[in-house]
């Protein structure tokens, strides 16, 4: 009888081992889909505040197309969106240390990145385009830039992608010089995102360039929400609000509203 109930006992003990083992599992199941955010119940966003039209300064007042998104998708996630400007040199770096949430500041995707962090899904198309002056009709197609001068930043990504393509780079200190110089003649033309060229025509209608599409010569770089690789949880929330947005057609409005166009498509 004794040996029975000791049988007995051991089983119990083994059942609520069990238990417990399963109740730990489960804590930890749930733990690893909650989210984890900086502040409670806010949504704390870094970006630059100086890259118009995406985020900068008017009146006084922070605005732009990656400041409204970002409004947008803290409103679907019900958190508060907080905004922190830093300096690109140090944006991303201020993530690793919990500054922010999320990164909105025309991020693109790169291997060494996504190594990192997290993306969500893209907001913009991140398709380029080449621009010549109105009158050129030395260059029809981007096959045609080919030994001609090309006006780009140095180490950009364009200035890489000009250089496999022929064309010779013309040194410019930032984008509105590229245009200054194709409308004075001392560059042929300049490659750039094609957000970047309606944002500008937006602001200055009557620049003497005109735009040719390129296809797939140079491969899209959409921008993309930047998270730390813990956050897998909160990238789910952000992507499904993202895409959320581009369905009912807030997306296409903010753009049109920043751009000019819809650069989501």
């Amino acid at each position: 009888m004794k040996k029975w109930l000791i049988a007995l006992a051991s089983l119990l003990m083994v059942g609520v081992l069990a238990a417990c083992g399963n109740s730990q599992s489960s804590s930890s199941k749930a733990n690893d889909n909650t989210v984890k955010l900086v502040t409670p119940k806010t949504l704390t966003i870094g970006l630059e505040g100086t890259y118009q039209p995406y985020s900068y300064h008017e009146n006084g007042k922070l605005t732009g197309f990656e400041v409204e998104l970002g409004k947008q998708i803290a409103k679907e996630l019900n958190l508060k969106p907080k905004f922190v400007e830093t300096k690109w040199d140090s944006l991303i770096a201020g993530l690793n240390v919990n500054k922010y949430d999320l990164i909105l500041n025309n991020v693109a995707k790169t291997p060494e990145r996504a190594a990192k962090y997290r993306f969500t899904v893209p907001y913009t198309s991140g398709k380029s385009e080449l621009a010549v002056k109105k009158g050129n009709t030395t260059i029809k197609s981007i096959k045609d830039i080919k030994g001609k001068k090309m006006a780009q930043s140095v180490t950009s990504n364009n200035a890489a992608n000009v250089k496999k393509l022929g064309g010779v780079i013309v040194p410019v200190d930032g984008f509105a010089q590229s245009v200054t110089l194709i409308e004075q003649g001392r560059a042929d033309g300049t490659v750039n995102d094609t957000a970047s060229f309606h944002a500008y025509l937006k602001q200055q209608p009557n620049a003497d360039i005109k735009l040719i599409s390129i296809g797939s010569a140079i491969k899209t770089t959409p921008a993309r929400g930047l998270l730390r690789k813990d956050e897998g949880p909160l990238q789910k929330q952000v992507t499904k609000a993202i895409e959320k947005l581009r369905k009912n057609g807030q997306l296409g409005k903010l753009s049109k509203k920043y751009f000019g166009s819809d650069i989501t498509k």
